[in-house]
């Protein structure tokens, strides 16, 4: 599974307040230690043991710490964010932020790339729990889960993808929550383009607690549920999301990419790899061939465990209905035959007609797995969907 800080959810009230949202608006004069004016923060020698103090700072009655003055976290629901062009939508309860792509999120054709989009959906997710005011340095539990040691994690993400955004594209995200059975939660996002409505993205996601010492599954203590329950909101962004079975690969997969090892750029705040990087160990097996000529338009994702900084990682890939349509890619040289009869009269296995390989979308079975232990433990399964580019274009470059 995912920890919480790959796609975070709730968060945790402070006990401390602020006068101002403004952080440009804080006396820092005030700032105290230990109840004194505040002096440089230096190592004082006790007794041959090198300490640190801690710098206070005084808003309004209340102490906080440096960092929490520095994040400027609200304490108390806001309704709109400036900082971060965030507002709140459905009752206040929603979220809903513009964007711009930035240079560094698109590839080579100026239109975002999948970790891009999957990067969006996990900053709009933590600033619309920012919004909330119920953030905290719990990262994503509430003041029972705290009390409980539960954090959230995620068990499975389904992502559909119509059209990319291009560079310099204005975007508006929308992200809610919901209840998903007794013990978890859904969280679910819409991008569309602020220009022309234009829904580019839907994704859904799971989310179950997790007992942050004994790395179990827990059920939804009643206090819990009292905190989030008035967040959910009876809506989903993929209504014909019907999950799948996603079967595990085995080493006999037509591609496998080996030896994958985290780098230290790889791991997210509780020191595990985050989901984002998963999806690019996936699609580095996916064949060059495919990735210039066609689109990703899905994918789903089912965490099974942790990965962490000393894990070897391997990469497992399958083709699921396009099998056909690659093996008589392979026994036939002369590709232009193939495309010539799959165009004209579409192609048949065993009977069945499987349509113009042109308009065919190819899928994928994905498995990412722990490799040189004594057993392989499976990391996430997934699935990925693409379909044909479009062509350019005849008067693109006049």
């Amino acid at each position: 599974m995912a920890t919480f800080s790959h796609l975070a959810y709730f968060p945790v009230r402070r006990s401390s307040c602020r006068d101002s949202y403004e952080p440009n608006k804080q006396n820092l004069s005030n700032i105290k230690i230990d109840g004194t004016s505040k002096k440089p923060a230096t190592k004082v020698e006790m007794a041959g043991v090198a300490t640190t103090s801690i710098s206070m700072t005084l808003l309004g009655n209340d102490y906080v710490t440096e960092q929490q003055a520095r994040q400027n976290i609200p304490t108390t629901k806001q309704s709109v964010d400036h900082f971060r062009q965030g507002f709140s939508i459905e009752g206040g309860v929603g979220y809903r932020q513009r964007v711009v792509i930035r240079s560094y999120e698109v590839g080579p054709d100026k239109t975002a790339t999948l970790e891009s989009v999957l990067n969006l959906l996990q900053e709009t997710a933590l600033n619309h729990v920012w919004m909330s005011g119920l953030l905290s340095d719990g990262f994503g539990a509430t003041h029972e889960m705290m009390r409980n040691d539960l954090i959230w994690v995620v068990s499975r993400m389904q992502v559909q993808v119509d059209q990319y955004p291009i560079w310099g594209e204005v975007l508006e995200i929308d992200t809610w929550v919901q209840a998903s059975g007794k013990n978890g939660m859904k969280r679910d996002w819409l991008i569309r383009s602020q220009a022309t409505g234009h829904v580019f993205a839907r994704a859904t996601s799971t989310w179950v607690m997790l007992n942050r010492k004994t790395r179990r599954l827990s059920k939804m203590p009643e206090g819990v549920r009292g905190e989030i329950a008035p967040w959910f909101i009876e809506k989903q962004a993929i209504t014909d999301d019907v999950p799948e079975k996603i079967i595990k690969l085995d080493n006999n997969a037509k591609y496998v990419n080996s030896d994958l090892k985290p780098k230290r750029s790889d791991l997210d705040m509780n020191h595990h790899v985050n989901n984002v990087k998963y999806v690019k160990w996936m699609l580095e097996t996916i064949p060059d061939d495919i990735l210039e000529s066609h689109q990703l338009t899905g994918i789903t994702l089912e965490y099974r465990k942790e990965c962490g900084s000393s894990d070897i990682v391997q990469s497992l890939c399958d083709p699921e209905d396009g099998m056909f349509i690659e093996r008589l890619k392979q026994e036939n040289q002369d590709t232009s035959l193939l495309d010539g009869f799959s165009l004209a009269a579409g192609i048949l296995e065993n009977g069945v007609f499987l349509g113009s390989f042109e308009k065919r979308q190819l899928r994928y079975t994905h498995l990412l797995q722990t490799n040189g232990n004594l057993k392989d433990e499976e990391i996430v399964r997934g699935r990925t969907v693409w379909k044909k580019k479009p062509e350019p274009s005849p008067f693109a470059s006049m």
